[in-house]
């Protein structure tokens, strides 16, 4: 298949406007247009999942980390990053990331976390904000129903679980077109009025111009009249970090334990214990410290993340366990959840799992 199809459909899932500012998601190396046939997941792209790649016939990796953060002003190999583009230049195989906008989704990196834990009841523990519109149009009542249908089948009308949401008022519209106007409704030259149904509903800012698309094919005015309005409500299903439950809850010891079996830990980093038992659990997969207070104030028991420097332990404060398991640990389930994401929509695409470890932290026990 083009390998557009294989990205397309990830960004239908994470799409590159939930990355945070710093980050350089989606396709790094390649063509939209190129042939693949064979995929390698990974956590991070280094020279070795290149040689696998190559090694297994696989045209495209699709890894977690992009390899290129910033600008490459020259490509001689004096860095891992340029002799890992310019590797996968030379043998047409393709690089697509996808980074922090798949751990900004509910169906994430977290949730991964989270499902490996057995944490349930998830939500999103810091969720974004103006990611959501609002739009208002006035259409004769005789295509109401049409124009509803038409915005909700474009993306609009979603409220967390719930689907098809609008606000709808009666009311008179007036207009009077000019000598070129050819009204659907009225004569030209003359004030018409019409009885018309305003329609508000939300839809997310990066389904705009398709909305929009949709209200123009199904209004039957020569003039769609509609305003767009910014909001900066909380969007519930994006955002950084996830909390949870247990089923029951663990004394802190135990459930350091439970993490560090589940997760594949050498080592886990932990504040002092607090003496409380564990029920509510925060998580964020990667370097999470800036959530911190979030977790506190959702009142979680724990938070488990990465990268956390010596100083920043101290903000916990008795007011919360943070457990620091690394990065690659927390992350490292990002790849079933890839290939799970991946096999289920391409059925007859060979997708597989590195063999390599491309953890750069080494452990002397």
């Amino acid at each position: 298949m083009k390998l557009s199809q294989l990205t397309t459909y990830l960004e239908s899932l994470a799409p590159l406007a939930y990355q945070e500012d710093y980050d350089n998601a989606g396709l790094i190396v390649g063509q939209p247009e190129q042939e693949i046939s064979r995929a390698l997941i990974s956590l991070d792209c280094t020279e070795a999942i290149v040689d696998e790649a190559i090694a297994t016939n696989c045209q495209v990796i699709v890894s977690h980390h992009p390899i290129v953060f910033r600008g490459l002003k020259k490509f001689n190999g004096k860095t891992y990053v340029e002799r890992v583009v310019e590797k996968a230049i030379r043998n047409n195989i393709a690089i697509y990331a996808i980074h922090t906008n798949l751990d900004n989704i509910m169906e994430g990196v977290n949730a991964k976390i989270c499902q490996t834990l057995g944490i349930k009841n998830c939500r999103i523990l810091a969720p974004k904000h103006s990611l959501l519109k609002k739009l208002v149009t006035y259409v004769p009542q005789s295509h109401a129903d049409e124009v509803r249908n038409a915005l909700f089948n474009a993306g609009a009308g979603n409220i967390g679980n719930y689907s098809e949401t609008s606000f709808n008022t009666d009311g008179t519209g007036t207009f009077k077109g000019n000598d070129n106007a050819n009204p659907y409704v009225g004569e030209p030259g003359k004030r018409h009025q019409e009885n018309e149904v305003r329609i508000e509903t939300i839809y997310p800012t990066i389904l705009e111009s398709k909305i929009l698309m949709a209200l123009v094919l199904a209004h039957p005015y020569e003039e769609v009249a509609y305003d767009l309005y910014n909001l900066s409500n909380q969007s519930q299903q994006v955002g950084s970090g996830m909390i949870g439950e247990l089923d029951y809850p663990l004394d802190e010891e135990a459930f350091l334990y439970h993490v560090k079996e589940k997760m594949h830990c050498h080592v886990i980093r932990h504040t002092t214990h607090t003496g409380k038992h564990v029920k509510k659990v925060a998580v964020c997969g990667g370097a999470g410290g800036f959530l911190l207070k979030q977790a506190i104030a959702a009142g979680a028991d724990v938070f488990i993340t990465a990268d956390y420097k010596y100083h920043e332990f101290f903000d916990a404060d008795g007011k919360i366990l943070i457990a620091d398991i690394g990065h690659f640990e927390s992350e490292q389930f990002t790849q079933q959840l890839l290939y799970e994401i991946i096999t289920k929509k391409f059925t007859n695409f060979a997708v597989r799992l590195t063999e390599v470890n491309t953890n750069p932290v080494k452990y002397f026990i």
